[in-house]
């Protein structure tokens, strides 16, 4: 007896070893909340709920609309979230446990309610003032502006409760319920780092009794989403650059910084009764209150992944831009991230790269018609490749050390280069053979969107973004790496072209003044300036 249990002791410890390896911990976890032993946060537009300690998290919710923005009751009976059921945004409320949500506001939607709006999402919930009342920041009085307002909904339902001043966002409550810690600007869905101008949010305090407002941070950067625990007010701020943890002293009215990250930014921070939970670099961070140390909480996810599960796809109805070949007879197109090509009247339809999981764009012929060019993010950055047009061997990578985005390849008539502009304002070509980069031209001012080869391959066409003035087309010599203009600054100039037998460059230039009169008000209208000039 003692040989069997030792036999099934061994087995479920096994089975124990193979199951944790065998975990996912996944990432990109958002907008939690924390409540003694429990962490709440949105993954995959649902909500989850899981151990303080880390481990499998459990699903709360299981609507195709996303679920964000949860926040435990006080007491820790209750979470309340945005949600997107029944086709609007708007506030909702669960047990802590988990159940049917009830919803408590109800306001016409924006058609602006995506997680990914500049402006965020509408009807965001910010905090709750007590157990029985749940503030909210809702755009419906200002459509889309910074300046939303913040409203208390009752838990029981009913109309909801404008806070008396016009603007509002991140906000937090003092112990005594008399003061409230707030930004008046809202800013965290925008994508603009390290900004300074003046709509760069700061910590107020507004007093109910008083109706008085005071400034606790007062600076240049970005200083936000305040979390008012006894004496002391936490709140991100960026004037170090990396978004860290801070906290102003009510008593002392002195501040510290108390996290000192430097690789991804604090987002979405929550306060509970013993820690601040936050995002970071897509993981879940406990910052505890007492000890003021940060740890990373592992969450697993066993869930079946329904919508990352490998499927059969249509990919004709995901084309993306087309190229003839040299000789007509077939097409090359981007279908759902793969390099295809087709015939133009009959023959075998053929993938070239069957690359699951990467997206290869922009496919054009080479003039001799044996290759077909591509960018692809195959490596983790953005590459140019060749692959054989008949589908025969492997893609031949041309670039190295990708660091940006690479727009508009365009083959050399003699098929031995590639050249290409890219997202740092630059316009290169590579040669082919020797894989060898050369940069032709960089700009201060904007990307290069027009340009192209010479008949003979020995020169290139190019206009110059400009600052202040119009834009100048230009001749670039590769033997000599010189530039010389061909145009000049007193007429916009731009999609320059060689002739065929190389003598003549066409262009399109507004340089042809018809002005007229407007009928309505006494101005003058130039119209159809645009014309082909050689």
């Amino acid at each position: 007896m003692k040989f069997f249990k030792k036999i099934i002791l061994s087995t479920l410890i096994l089975q124990t070893i193979f199951n944790l390896s065998n975990a996912q911990e996944a990432k990109l976890f958002r907008f939690p909340t924390v409540h003694d032993n429990s962490i709440v946060f949105s993954y995959a537009g649902d909500l989850y709920q899981v151990s303080t300690s880390g481990g499998t998290a459990r699903k709360l919710t299981n609507d195709v609309g996303y679920e964000m923005f949860s926040r435990f009751s006080p007491d820790g009976k209750q979470i309340a979230f945005t949600g997107q059921y029944d086709g609007n945004t708007e506030v909702y409320l669960i047990p802590s446990d988990g159940g049917i949500p009830k919803r408590l506001t109800y306001t016409a939607t924006l058609g602006r309610d995506a997680i990914s709006d500049r402006m965020g999402p509408n009807n965001l919930v910010m905090t709750w003032k007590d157990n029985d009342h749940i503030v909210y920041r809702s755009r419906k009085q200002s459509f889309n502006d910074f300046k939303g307002q913040l409203f208390i909904a009752g838990v029981k339902g009913g109309l909801s409760e404008e806070l008396p001043f016009v603007v509002g966002g991140f906000c937090s409550y003092s112990p005594d319920g008399k003061k409230l810690a707030v930004n008046r600007v809202f800013r965290e869905f925008r994508t603009w780092k390290y900004y300074e101008g003046g709509m760069a949010d700061d910590i107020w305090i507004y007093d109910f009794t008083t109706k008085q407002w005071e400034n606790i941070t007062n600076n240049i950067n970005q200083d936000m989403q305040p979390m008012w625990s006894g004496t002391k007010i936490y709140y991100l701020s960026d004037r170090d650059r990396t978004m860290n943890l801070f906290v102003y002293d009510i008593t002392t009215k002195q501040t510290r910084k108390v996290t000192n990250f430097t690789d991804y930014d604090i987002k979405f921070p929550s306060l509970g009764d013993k820690n601040i939970v936050f995002e970071k670099g897509g993981d879940l961070f406990l910052f505890n209150l007492q000890t003021e140390q940060s740890t990373k909480v592992n969450v697993q996810i066993d869930n079946d992944d329904s919508w990352s599960r490998a499927e059969m796809v249509d990919a004709s109805k995901f084309i993306e831009g087309s190229a003839l070949s040299p000789d007509g007879n077939r097409i090359s197109f981007i279908g759902r991230g793969d390099v295809w090509t087709v015939p133009a009247e009959s023959g075998i339809t053929r993938n070239l790269t069957q690359t699951n999981g990467i997206h290869d764009r922009e496919a054009i012929w080479s003039p001799d018609g044996k290759y077909v060019a591509y960018t692809s993010d195959a490596s983790g950055e953005d590459e140019i490749y060749l692959k054989p047009q008949k589908g025969d061997g492997d893609a031949i990578r041309l670039t190295s050390n990708g660091d940006n985005y690479k727009y508009r390849i365009r083959f050399s008539p003699d098929s031995k280069k590639i050249m290409w502009s890219d997202r740092k304002q630059t316009l290169w070509y590579v040669n082919i053979d020797s894989k060898q980069i050369t940069q032709d031209e960089h700009s201060d001012v904007g990307e290069y969107n027009f340009y192209d080869w010479s008949p003979d391959s020995k020169w290139i066409t190019f206009v110059r973004p400009e600052w202040n003035t119009y834009n100048r087309v230009f001749v670039y010599n590769l033997a000599n790496k010189t530039a010389t203009a061909v145009t000049d600054n007193w007429y916009n100039s731009y999609e320059p072209t060689f002739s065929r037998d190389g003598k003549y460059l066409y262009l399109l230039s507004d340089r042809d003044f018809n002005p007229t009169f407007s009928n309505v008000e006494f101005q003058i209208s130039y119209g159809n300036m645009t014309k082909v000039y050689c």
